[in-house]
This record gives C-alpha cells, structure tokens and sequence, in this order.
C-alpha cells in the first residue's frame, strides 16, 4: 500500500500541467536531437544540460530523464536507417535493425523498437517504484566505510566493463578524479590544482567537463569521419508489425526487459552491457543462430528492451546509493548535485515528491513517446538526412552560450574547448570518456567519504575491512580486477613462451 500512495503522490507531481510539458519537451528534444545521426544520449544530455538549471529539481530532474530516454530511442533510429549508432548499446541494434532497411523493413524495423522500447520501459518503471525503497533502507545501514567502498566498487566496475583497454580504463578513471580535486580543499581551504587562476578555485565546472567530452569532442570526430553513409529513408513503410513478428518479439522483448532491469540496477554496469547479453542469449536460444546479423527482428527487440529497461533501472543506485550506473547517470547526478540535492538513501524521506515524481513521470515519458515517435516515424526518418556540416555549428554555438551562461565566464569557454581537444587526443588513443566522468562526479564524494571512515577510525585503515557490508564491496571488486588481469597476465606469458620457442 506504501507503494501505492507513494505512486498516487508521483502522479499528483508529474501530472501538473507544468511538469508535463516538461515530460513532453524533455522527449520532444531528446526524440529530436538524438535521431541525428551521431548525436547520442550523452551528447544530447550534455549540449542541453545548462537549460536545465534555471528550473526547480523536480521539473529539472523530470525533463532529463525525458531527454535520456527520448535519446534512447533516437539513438535506434539512425543505428536502423543510417547504421549509425549513438552509442554503443545502439550499436546491437545497428547489427540487425540496418539489414531489415536495406531489405525493405525499415518500417518494421523502428516499429520494433518503439514497442520493445515501451513495454521495457514500463515494467522496469514499474520495478523502480517497487525495489528503489528497499535499496534505500538497506543504504541508511551504510556509513562512510561502506559508502566508500561501494563508489570504489562502481569505479572498478565502469572501467572493467568499459570497451578497450582495461589500463586505459583505469587511467581515464584517475584523470576523472583529478579534474573532480581542482578547486578549494573543503576542510583546509587551500587551493589544489589551481595554478594560481582565479577562475580554477571553484574547480572545473561540471557541464565544462560535460559538454567539452562529449559533445565537443563528438563533433570532432564526426567531422574526421570521411565514409559515406547509405541512407534508407525511402523504405520506411507498412509500418506495423506483422502478427508473426508480434509473436516473434514477445518473447525476446520480455527477456531482454528482465535482462536489462537485472543489469540496469547494478552500480557501475552500463546498458551497453545488458544489449549485447540480451542479443547473444536470442542468438543462443534461436533454433537458426544463423539469421542473427541477417536482418532478424529479435535481433531488434531484445537489444532494444534491454537498453530501455536498463536506461530506466540505472535511476535505482543513481538516486539511491547516489553511485551513477553510467556516464549518462553521471550527468544527471551532477545535475542534481548543483541543484543542491544530495542523492542518497535520504531522498526518498527528505523530497519524496523528487523520487516519485520522477517514477510517475517515466511511466508518462514512455507513453508520450509511443505516441509521439510512431505517427512521426517518416519526419525522424528524414532528419537523418541532414547534413552533418549544417550541425556542428549550431551544436559548438549552443554549447559555448550555455556554458558562458551559467556563470557569465569566457574561462568556462576556453576550457571547454580545452576539455574538448583532450576528449579528441582520447578517442584517437581509444581511451573511453566513461570511466573519466564518473571519476569526476565521484571524485569528490569518493574523498569525503574517505576522510570521514578514517576521523571515525583515528586514522586507522582497518575500518574498511572490519565492517562486513564494506569488506564485501572490496573482496568484489578485489575478484573483478583478478577476473580480468590474470587471463591477461596468462596470455601474455604464453606469448612470451611461444617467441622464446620460436627464437
């Protein structure tokens, strides 16, 4: 019955007419910009995060999680008709969403994604509204030990899973930290990392960080991009599925939902991960594996389910535990946080009206946008056609005014451009800009935490694996690290032996 209220006070919230708009500009804007090609949910959150700000936190919150989940289902439209993918959980469904458009199912093909995208996102709404309380009492068991421990866990764990490198993923995992350091010691007061700019004793903003790595530093290498792209915007037609496909989808669908939700509600693991479990568990399951990369439409559903359920379950540790689940999370966490929220397990007591509100507006975000994305399926289609030089302008313009306008600073110009050209030299050296914005927004919290266990402890390490719940985390995240250095380590060794054999 808690849950029940507690749902009845999300609708009251979201269903005013103010945050409804809100919901409907959020997944307007995210549809919007996400369906271009190479603009994905983090560059769109990202370019239009300053708007945001001059909001209150409900509305705030409740047009960003408009936006993400808008980008989301952009972001399978261009992977579909231009094989361009936003990000990397769009790239499954790139896989074989573009060969049903070159056989002339484009309009099938989006179909499937908006309803395996709507059926995802409500059960896993549905999941957040029951087990986000639970994950919140068992949080107001934490102390800093264990608070510290976790966000080392979630650091560990977005740099193991990102793609690439595990080295390069860890690295980028310390550079995120010490941009969060620059700025003024909270308990000193002394400058750190400031070299003596006056502009720097506030420490880099997060929406510099933000829009420098990912929209910057996105257009660039979209610009450096010189293959050409067949576009089939031509074939988007009959587009409701038919019933066999309906009862080929309803399985995978509902698969992918329970896999994406089971991914999605783990700190640290991103919605990338719970697609390409998802495609392969269909590709294992199918009676004929061989038509997966052909054009099979469960290979559409089940990825697309479990990158909306994942989308939407990352908002539980996010608001929870206050650990983003992903680089995108991490964006809305920093939102939050300059919005003088703390998440945590104390959100839920201290502005119920923020978490349900949110709840409520996700099941009102899901249903906007079956009904916004399947009657304007043909204009999403031919906005994929625009080019990309008509862009990037427009894009590098509004993200330097946004920037400027928040604290009416040229600095936070310039270092945007800087933070782009690193997020450039980064991409080129395949290092994944993930793991850094979560070691930026974690960064602080991290050291926080840190400082408090040990003035709790005198200064003793030992509280860290004295309390079961924070010695847990570590052992975790101890065996992930061994999981993925050792058969690294093997293969090296056996290179070596076989070279020694060789000469």
């Amino acid at each position: 019955m808690d849950v029940l209220s507690n749902l009845a006070l999300g609708f009251g919230v979201a269903l005013t007419l103010k945050n409804l708009t809100y919901c409907f500009v959020g997944v307007f804007l995210g549809t919007l910009i996400g369906v271009l090609p190479g603009i994905g949910p983090l560059v769109t959150i990202a370019m239009l995060l300053p708007i945001t700000f001059g909001l209150d936190p409900v509305s705030s919150l409740i047009m960003l999680a408009g936006i993400f989940y808008g980008a989301q289902y952009g972001g399978s439209t261009t992977a579909i008709l231009v094989n361009m993918p936003g990000e990397v959980s769009s790239a499954v469904t790139a896989i074989d969403g573009y060969q049903m458009a070159r056989q002339g199912r484009a309009g099938p093909a989006l179909a499937t994604a908006a309803i395996a995208s709507f059926v995802a996102g409500i059960i896993s709404t549905l999941l957040v509204a029951f087990f986000g309380p639970l994950v919140g009492k068992w949080a107001l068991e934490f102390g800093a030990a264990e608070y510290f421990s976790l966000m080392l866990m979630g650091l560990v764990f977005s740099a193991v899973l990102a793609h690439g490198d595990l080295v390069k993923s860890l690295a980028m995992v310390v550079v995120g930290l010490m941009l969060g350091i620059v700025g003024t010691d909270v308990t000193s007061g002394l400058p750190r990392f400031s070299f003596g700019v006056v502009e720097l004793l506030d420490g880099v903003g997060f929406t510099v960080v933000a829009v420098g790595l990912f929209a910057v530093a996105e257009i660039v290498q979209n610009l450096a991009r010189t293959e050409k792209v067949e576009v089939f915007t031509k074939d988007v037609k009959n587009l409701m599925p038919t019933w066999a496909d309906i009862k080929a989808i309803t399985m995978p669908t509902l698969r992918g939902t329970a896999l994406g939700s089971f991914f999605g509600a783990l700190p640290g693991i991103t919605a990338s991960v719970a697609a390409f479990s998802a495609y392969m568990l269909e590709k294992k399951l199918a009676k004929d594996p061989s038509r997966f990369g052909k054009g099979a439409i469960e290979g559409v559903a089940a990825p697309e389910a479990a990158n909306n359920a994942a989308a939407q379950t990352h908002f539980i540790p996010t608001l929870t535990l206050g650990i983003p689940a992903s680089a995108v999370m991490a964006l809305m966490l920093g939102a939050l946080t300059m919005q003088g929220i703390q998440p945590g397990p104390q959100v839920m007591t201290s502005r119920p009206e923020l978490f349900w509100g949110l709840v409520a507006s996700m099941f009102v975000g899901n249903v906007l946008l079956l009904l916004l994305n399947l009657p304007l399926v043909g204009l999403w289609a031919r906005l994929t056609q625009v080019p990309y030089r008509w862009l990037f302008p427009a894009i590098l313009m509004f993200a330097a005014v946004g920037n400027f306008s928040l604290n009416n600073s040229a600095m936070d110009v310039y270092l945007c451009a800087a933070v782009g050209v690193l997020g450039y030299v980064f991409a080129k050296l395949d290092c994944q800009p993930a793991p850094l914005i979560l070691g930026y927004v974690l960064g602080p919290m991290l050291e926080e935490n840190l400082r408090r266990a040990l003035l709790m402890s005198e200064g003793s390490f030992a509280v860290f694996v004295t309390r079961p719940i924070s010695l847990a985390f570590l052992l975790v995240t101890a065996l992930i690290l061994l999981a993925m250095i050792v058969p690294t380590l093997r293969r090296g060794r056996e290179r070596a032996l076989e070279e020694g054999d060789a000469g």
